[in-house]
């Protein structure tokens, strides 16, 4: 076993329990940190620790050799805009204070609307005020790389889905759960457009994959995820021939978003992600394919899988 230090910052989420049980089955030491972080794949290394907190956040990181940031916060603009930059600040200055390597697992909010696949060297043109925020970390994070200050990768992935992923993902949340207590599915904006979402388990494996290979350090990566991906038809149709049921489904759309979000502030707060489901949402993992010679789950298998852990 080596002796090497993993710390996952943001425990009990569903990227960081997959990657919890990637590094364990190959024999890696691993810490799991969160408010109230519970054991993962027989972890007892476990911290209590508020990460926007400076001090709670040095001694969270102390030991560690490669720390990896999958926090996720409520879902509220005013909460993003007060703790994501005090998370950032203070993981970075912990890190540099350990001489630990810092892997950022991000979402491509800071793209903005993309005309075409979005990849590593697309600029940041965000379009929503979360993507501004999340803009503004990444940017503040290759920085300290630019400076020589730290050594830090940022991993991005899609919308995901995946046998974990029952309370995060909307292929989960909106499609199968829908199915299986026989009700009407729900999709997103228009369902004619084509929309990428990253398996879990491959997220966790690629993120295990960026922290061994010391030539993947300093640079951005797009986690692996299967393309051509189907249209929200298309979602609904594979999902329920697998499921044995009828593809009914509903749109939500922006005024129907506008409606529940009167009475609920989560749906209010998606409203302005709406962009990526009316446009074409292509994220193109091919530099991470090709560097280490792997291929994405496709949506069929990574369905049947998600399906046979219900």
């Amino acid at each position: 076993m080596s002796d090497s230090l993993y710390t996952i910052l943001g425990a009990g989420g569903i990227i960081a329990n997959e990657l919890a049980a990637e590094l364990t089955s190959k024999g890696k030491k691993v810490r799991l940190v969160s408010r109230a972080p519970k054991s993962v794949a027989g972890i007892t290394d476990l911290v209590a620790a508020d990460i926007t907190d400076p001090t709670q956040t040095k001694n969270a990181v102390k030991g560690s050799s490669v720390v990896f940031l999958t926090a996720g916060l409520k879902y509220n603009i005013k909460i993003w805009s007060d703790a994501w930059p005090k998370i950032m600040t203070n993981v970075i200055n912990a890190c540099k204070e350990a001489g630990a390597k810092l892997i950022f697992f991000d979402n491509v909010y800071s793209y903005g609307l993309v005309n075409g696949p979005m990849k590593e060297d697309t600029p940041y043109q965000s379009s929503s005020k979360k993507g501004t925020i999340r803009a503004a970390i990444a940017t503040q994070l290759m920085n300290e790389v630019k400076a020589g200050q730290l050594t830090a990768t940022i991993a991005r992935a899609a919308d995901f889905y995946g046998p974990g992923a029952d309370k995060t993902g909307f292929l989960n949340l909106l499609i199968i759960d829908k199915f299986k207590s026989n009700s009407t599915a729900m999709w997103l904006g228009r369902d004619d457009q084509t929309h990428s979402y990253t398996f879990t388990p491959d997220a966790a494996k690629g993120l295990y994959l960026l922290s061994q290979d010391d030539s993947s350090w300093n640079q951005v990566w797009h986690l692996p995820t299967s393309n051509p991906a189907p249209d929200g038809k298309g979602y609904i149709e594979l999902i329920a021939t697998q499921m044995g049921v009828k593809p009914k489904y509903m749109k939500l759309g922006s005024f129907m978003l506008t409606l529940s979000g009167l009475f609920d502030p989560t749906i209010r707060e998606i409203k302005e992600m709406l962009y990526q489901n009316n446009h074409p949402y292509i994220l193109d993992s091919s530099k991470f394919e090709k560097h280490f010679n792997v291929k994405p789950t496709s949506y069929e298998e990574g369905i049947r899988l998600t399906l046979a852990k219900q």
